[in-house]
């Protein structure tokens, strides 16, 4: 730590980072006071952190993340084109009962590109219903049906089914991803699971567009200018529009917006961002998952606040 600091001396001498790739050996190490500090997953902060041991040498917090996890479409694949096809799913996905089952109830659904907690976030906008008879009525207008009756949905001939993506190592992702192939399962769509390692997934599949959905997250910045990620001009090998969204009133909005200073005028544009982006579904909006981090209780004078734990970390 450097003693000269013009905040002043930190009050911690030395910060050892762990990279530790397994949620089970982590757990392992802070039940052997391994580590001081760590993320927990749902289920060790409901259920596995509750006893005499950890309430003794831990202290355990609970906040709004920074961002939202989601299943994104490549829009150039035919299936995904129709927008009807991309609601459809959204009907067919119970995104409470992920919730309630995966994340015991730590996470909350998200209907838009901002952090559920930002002045950006459109709060008008409210999420559809679990309805797997509109999925299917709306599968069916787009042209999808059972026509033989084997339970898949067909379109000229073929049946639909696609392969979603999700990152090795991430638990709660692949049980989500479980559910969501249960769902559409039951309005008609065979959807396929593959784990891949996360750099192999960013590297070798988003990047070069070689995926037909990807079950992922945005771990997001405070200001909420999200140009990046949905500007069509976006959309070249290792930038962040990967699923190839192109909208010209979304572009436009996106423009202002980061070249407006005025709050209140910033806010509405955002809005209309949101509310726009929730209607084309480009991507399958599905939670904010609380961060639930675990500290030793040696340390002291750790305050909670909207933008975590961490904000003042030398004292």
């Amino acid at each position: 730590s450097n003693h000269d600091y013009f905040e002043g001396r930190p009050y911690i001498d030395r910060y050892i980072y762990r990279i530790i790739p397994d949620e089970a050996t982590t757990f392992l190490e802070l039940q052997t006071q391994g580590v001081d500090m760590s993320l927990l997953t749902p289920l060790q902060f409901i259920r596995q952190t509750n006893n005499v041991f950890f309430k003794r040498y831990y202290n355990k917090f609970r906040y709004p993340s920074f961002g939202f996890t989601y299943m994104g479409y490549n829009l150039s694949d035919p299936k995904f084109q129709d927008v009807r096809v991309r609601q459809a799913i959204n009907y067919a996905v119970n995104k409470v009962e992920i919730i309630d089952t995966v994340f015991f109830g730590l996470a909350k659904p998200t209907t838009g590109p901002f952090m559920l907690d930002s002045w950006a976030y459109n709060k008008d906008v409210r999420g559809v219903p679990y309805d797997p008879s509109e999925a299917k009525r709306l599968l069916k207008e787009a042209g999808w049906a059972d026509a033989d009756g084997d339970g898949c949905v067909e379109k000229d001939g073929k049946i639909f089914e696609f392969t979603v993506l999700v990152n090795q190592g991430n638990a709660e992702r692949i049980r989500c991803a479980e559910l969501i192939q249960k769902y559409l399962k039951d309005v008609g769509i065979r959807m396929k699971i593959r784990v891949i390692e996360w750099s192999s997934l960013i590297n070798e599949f988003i990047n070069k567009r070689r995926f037909e959905a990807v079950l992922i997250g945005w771990f997001l910045s405070r200001d909420p200018d999200c140009y990046d990620i949905w500007h069509s001009s976006k959309t070249r090998e290792g930038e962040f529009n990967f699923i190839g969204y192109k909208n010209d009133s979304a572009d436009k909005l996106l423009e202002e917006g980061r070249r407006t200073f005025d709050l209140t005028k910033r806010g509405a544009i955002y809005h209309k961002i949101h509310k726009l982006i929730y209607e084309d579904q480009p991507y399958l909006f599905l939670y904010s998952q609380d961060t639930l981090p675990i500290v030793n209780s040696r340390f002291k004078g750790i305050e909670s606040s909207p933008i975590g734990i961490g904000y003042n970390f030398i004292k």
